[in-house]
Formats: structure tokens, sequence, C-alpha cells
């Protein structure tokens, strides 16, 4: 993974990051410095709940003397933050989504699932992979219009219906193709709102359930897309997503545009689905598999 952080991601960093290190410049440690931690924290959308783990096992060392100063507080921080993602995280998750034939991108209208779409279709037409898009919301003209420039962009083939047509029937065409044509992926961009929220939920299990019945040999991926901008008011989204589809895992967008990296660690902590990958910007290389160690290091050092 590119370094997101200090490279990419100068909002993260400014906000986050170099108000880290002005206290693990300190030569002890103190209950001041802890409170000055928890608010850094809670600032950077870390979420109260997972701060307080956090911070219960910091004061547990600074008890037991085995953090007395700056840098044993960033050593101790750093384990702890990587064990919260690792907690989750899925095994060989690498290995895992390369093998992925079907990939459906689920997610509220705003966050990205499009452009996810057309990263991942370009992220594999890299790689030599022969790629099908399936524009399954047909709601909204704009996603269909944007998926066909995607399709253009990373030379992939694509399956769209017309104006409001049943998304389930336009997947089943998709479906269809993917076998005829003997196709490496299929990736299906989902509609993200519908008349009420039963009804979207309804539509995007029924979705999951054709692919299934249709690929029965293929794994399929179900990636929530989470705009990072929305912080702490992207959790009700996201579990009622993982209610009516089980996520596998969560692609955080627009990472550029916020100073919350801290997301990343409530969403695993009170969610339980890893995050998958990391997006922002409109460029195909804008996206990559989250590495969790990697991020950690780059978000304290």
């Amino acid at each position: 993974m590119f370094n997101f952080i200090k490279k990419s991601l100068q909002k993260v960093y400014s906000a986050f990051t170099s108000k880290l290190q002005t206290l693990f410049n300190h030569n002890v440690v103190n209950q001041e410095m802890l409170n000055q931690l928890e608010a850094i924290l809670i600032e950077a959308d870390t979420g109260i709940k997972t701060t307080k783990i956090i911070l219960e096992h910091l004061k547990a060392g600074v008890a037991s003397g085995a953090i007395a100063k700056g840098q044993d507080l960033k050593d101790a921080l750093e384990q702890q933050l990587n064990q919260l993602l690792e907690r989750y995280q899925a095994p060989g998750d690498t290995q895992a989504h390369t093998e992925t034939h079907v990939y459906l991108l689920v997610g509220i209208n705003g966050s990205g699932k499009t452009t996810c779409a057309g990263k991942l279709a370009y992220k594999y037409h890299k790689q030599g992979k022969r790629v099908l898009l399936v524009a399954g919301d047909t709601f909204r003209a704009a996603a269909t219009q944007q998926l066909e420039q995607w399709a253009r962009t990373t030379n992939s083939d694509i399956i769209i219906g017309k104006q409001n047509q049943d998304p389930a029937s336009v997947v089943f065409t998709g479906c269809e193709q993917f076998k005829r044509d003997k196709y490496d992926l299929l990736i299906v961009d989902t509609a993200g709102r519908l008349q009420t929220k039963t009804n979207l939920m309804r539509e995007l299990e029924k979705i999951k359930k054709i692919v299934i019945k249709q690929l029965p040999d293929s794994q399929i991926t179900t990636l929530l897309t989470v705009d990072a901008m929305l912080g702490q008011n992207s959790f009700e989204q996201a579990k009622l997503f993982h209610e009516s589809t089980a996520l596998d895992g969560i692609v955080l967008t627009k990472m550029d545009g916020t100073g919350k990296g801290g997301i990343v660690f409530s969403i695993t902590q009170e969610l339980h689905i890893p995050i998958t990958y990391l997006s922002f910007g409109e460029s195909p290389d804008q996206f990559d598999l989250f590495d969790a160690k990697k991020y950690v290091h780059e978000l304290l050092h």
C-alpha cells in the first residue's frame, strides 16, 4: 500500500498524527497526557467506546510501570491499535480477494459505490483479468453513465438495464453472460436508495440470492462503501446493511477529505467487519487493499 497518510492524506496527518507526536515527545507519561490522548482519539472519530478500550489498556501499562515515557506510550498505542484491527481482519484476506469471482458493491447514494466498482475493474484489468460490470442501479441514470465511463476506461464489458428496471433482472442477465462468456470477474454496482429502506434491503437480499443461485461455484464478496467524511454517522448505515446482507468488508472512501483517521478503528471494533480497501479521489490508482500494520505505522510515525 502506498504511503496514504503522509503523501496523500495530508488532512489525516496534520489533524491526527502531528498531535500525537507532541505527546510522544514527553519524557514522563502522566494522567494529563492520557487525557490529551483520549481527546485526540475521540476528535479523530475513533469513537467513545473504542477509545475507552484503548485507554484502559494504556492506563494499565502506566500503572504497572511498563509505560513510563512518551516512546513507551507510542509503542503501546501502536500495539493496541494493531490488535484492534487484526482481531477482525479476515484471515488470508489478500489471497481471498485475489480469487474472488463476484463483487457486490453496496452502500447509500453518494458513498462512492460506482467509483469503487470502476476502480476494482481497473485493478483486475491491470492483472489481465476479463471483467464484466453490471449497472445494477437502474434508478439513477448518472450511476449507469458513470459506470459506462469506467467500462471504457478499464476496457471492461458492461450490462445495462432500462431506467427503473428491476435491478435483480439486470443482475440475472449479468450472471448469464458471465457464465456464457467465461469472464474472470463480475462486479455488480447496486442501488443506494429506493422508495424505502426496507425496499432497498429486500432488493439487495434478492440480488445476492440470484447471484448465489446462478453462480454457485463462485466466491462472492459483498463490500460496503462508507464515506469516511460522515464519521460516526456511518455506523447506523453499516448496521442496517449488515443485517440485510452479510458484509465481507468495508471500503472507506473519500479518505482525502477527512482528518479523522481514527474511524478505521471504531468501524472495525464496533461492527466487527474488516476494512478491506481505502479509496479517495477519482483516479483509478487511488485505491488499494487496506494494510492494517502499515496504516497504523504511518499514522503514528
